[in-house]
């Protein structure tokens, strides 16, 4: 079993991934992977959505871009700095494209396609607390993270950046995660926490919540995650918004599933799927990821 808990990271991207081009990824889990053990991890995923939620209500069509496709490429590593302490690093590679009209594109000029490098994150996981509950055992840990564009992306004012592939904020993070885990592998996640970001984007409270199943064999789960906005965000298109996307109130509620399969040689393989249900000032997106992973 602590094997397979040792894998169970390589699901940060793949069980979250699909996020919208312009949120961060979580890269949160209940697992630990323990001293000198880690995780190497190659992740695709590939969105798309042609509904948005915007404020009060949804529009069918993206503005300017009638719809839009997002590939993205993640790569991740972990490693166990001891039992209890956990170092996290992630950068992934974005490629947003929208389809609008060729004559849109040449009056406006804008284009039909951004792509490269978003922002890299680096995280700190703590044990901080650690109970045996009958057969089952409680563990409560402490998260810290940030993170920073790693290239030179834009993300400006003007409706052509509603396909960016990213805010170009700098973020600082702190959650809390509570975890359950029985002796059957049936466990269960919640965290909670606080982002703080620059560039006009506004801080938010974040949440999940995640139950699965963690085994030899088989790894399995089922997600819900939380994002709400502070008000001093704008939405767009209404009153107050200026055209500058990174300043917008972005809140979603996402749903999601992965499976995870261990190999031979320390390989494993991962499949995973998310949608949002509802939110604001983002894509109804479906996103469809896999990924190969390497333990040691």
């Amino acid at each position: 079993m602590q094997h397979t808990y040792r894998f169970l990271l390589t699901f940060l991207l793949t069980s979250l991934g699909g996020a919208h081009a312009g949120l961060a990824q979580s890269l949160v889990s209940g697992f630990l992977p323990g001293k000198g053990h880690g995780s190497f991890v190659i992740s695709g995923t590939e969105e798309r959505y042609q509904t948005v939620y915007l404020a009060p209500g949804k529009i069918n069509r993206v503005p300017i871009f009638d719809r839009v496709q997002v590939s993205s490429l993640n790569l991740y590593g972990s490693y166990g700095l001891t039992d209890k302490l956990e170092a996290v690093i992630s950068l992934p590679y974005i490629q947003s494209r929208g389809f609008a009209d060729e004559k849109v594109l040449r009056d406006q000029n804008y284009v039909n396609k951004r792509a490269g490098l978003q922002d890299i994150t680096l995280l700190l996981k703590a044990k901080l607390f650690s109970k045996e509950v009958g057969t089952s055992v409680v563990d409560v840990l402490g998260v810290v993270s940030g993170s920073i564009p790693f290239s030179d992306y834009k993300s400006d004012t003007g409706l052509g950046y509603i396909i960016a592939i990213g805010n170009g904020s700098r973020k600082i993070s702190g959650q809390g995660v509570v975890h359950l885990k029985t002796i059957s592998g049936v466990f269960f996640t919640g965290q909670a926490g606080y982002s703080l970001r620059d560039n006009s984007a506004p801080n938010a409270f974040v949440a999940e919540t995640k139950i699965g199943y963690a085994g030899p064999k088989l790894y399995i789960d089922a997600l819900a995650s939380f994002q709400k906005s502070d008000k001093s965000g704008t939405d767009i298109l209404q009153p107050g918004f200026t055209g500058f996307f990174p300043a917008t109130r972005v809140d979603y509620v996402r749903l999601g599933i992965s499976a995870f399969r261990p190999l031979a040689k320390g390989f494993g393989l991962t499949v995973g799927a998310t949608t949002y249900v509802a939110g604001r000032n983002l894509g109804k997106s479906t996103g469809l990821s896999g990924g190969v992973a390497y333990n040691f």
